[in-house]
């Protein structure tokens, strides 16, 4: 039907919509399937991810390609709403890895998990060892984020491809002296709440930074949480802001 009829698929999403119910059917009869769709065209199957595959509690893993910005691809292509309309359904784990190593990690653990992960990554090669190698690194677990820098000038909760630039960051302002706190937050649902309120209790700021819309997205979920935790430090949010981004010719110059 696809080879036949390839408009169709393009047009009205007829692709990612069979495609979410097909995993959720193939969940229902006991497989552990992983759907890999780009994350802007999830958006045209949001209604099988709620009815087909959170509602019933299936256990499928989304493995979401082009989470974040694209370059030349432009704004049909730009995977920045994935988080923001994915974390509000019940039994979804939503997940991103900082390196290769964490992708194929988080991968493992989605497949062996007990409820469906979205799983998102950027466009583009993944740096392939960020830090500890693979058995020196906490256990994968929903809601565990990792500490890979101390600081006591500030706190840095990073998501994704994000942490190498909160790391290159920090290292650039302790040649000024400004230590600063950087944790890879690993998830965005579910947060690990118990590091952030330990960061809260530490330190008077706490900065985060996505490669996702601002609107809903991981520091919106930190922000949260800290108001349920009652948290007073200041959040400080930095992602992509609320406006439609244009073509460019990389995702590094966007």
């Amino acid at each position: 039907f696809a080879e036949q009829f390839p408009e169709r698929f393009h047009d009205v999403g007829i692709a990612e919509q069979h495609g979410v119910a097909l995993a959720g059917g193939l969940a229902t009869a006991g497989k552990r399937p992983v759907a890999a769709i780009y994350s802007t065209f999830l958006q045209r199957g949001y209604d099988q991810v709620f009815q087909e595959v959170a509602l019933q509690q299936e256990r499928v893993v989304f493995a979401l390609d082009r989470g974040g910005l694209v370059g030349q691809d432009g704004p049909t292509h730009h995977g920045v709403f994935d988080l923001a309309f994915l974390r509000t359904l019940p039994h979804l784990v939503l997940a991103s890895p900082r390196d290769e190593v964490d992708l194929g990690r988080m991968l493992e653990a989605g497949i062996a998990g007990s409820s469906s992960w979205a799983l998102r990554w950027p466009r583009g090669n993944a740096h392939p060892c960020l830090g500890a190698e693979a058995e020196f690194r906490p256990e994968l677990s929903p809601g565990t984020a990792e500490r890979l820098r101390s600081g006591a000038d500030g706190c840095v909760f990073a998501l994704g491809a994000m942490v190498e630039i909160a790391l290159d960051a920090a290292a650039t302002l302790a040649e000024e002296g400004i230590e600063l706190e950087v944790w890879d937050a690993r998830f965005c649902k579910p947060l690990d709440t118990g590091a952030l309120a330990a960061a809260g209790r530490r330190h008077r700021w706490i900065a985060t930074v996505e490669e996702h819309a601002l609107a809903g997205g991981f520091g919106s979920a930190v922000a949260e949480s800290a108001a349920d935790l009652g948290l007073r430090c200041t959040i400080s949010r930095h992602g992509v802001p609320d406006r439609f981004i244009d073509h460019m010719s990389s995702r590094d110059e966007q």
